[in-house]
């Protein structure tokens, strides 16, 4: 019976996180850190590495590039 619930929930939860969320990502490098990825959230947030940066996407991206950041 353990085996059932685990697996009814994990199934809810993979259902449920395969929602159209309207994020887009992009991968970011420089000289001095590793890659990374920026996205922009559905609110227009930038996001890097999953975490909410509470900044606009473009300005965060612009302030990137002016530091020699190149994402694609």
């Amino acid at each position: 019976m353990k085996y059932v619930f685990f697996f009814a929930a994990t199934a809810a939860l993979s259902f449920g996180s395969c929602k159209e969320d309207d994020v887009a990502c992009v991968t970011c490098d420089n000289e001095l850190t590793q890659s990374f990825t920026l996205c922009r959230e559905a609110n227009g947030d930038a996001s890097v590495n999953g975490q909410d940066t509470d900044t606009d996407y473009d300005v965060y991206l612009s302030n990137l590039t002016q530091q020699g950041t190149s994402c694609n």
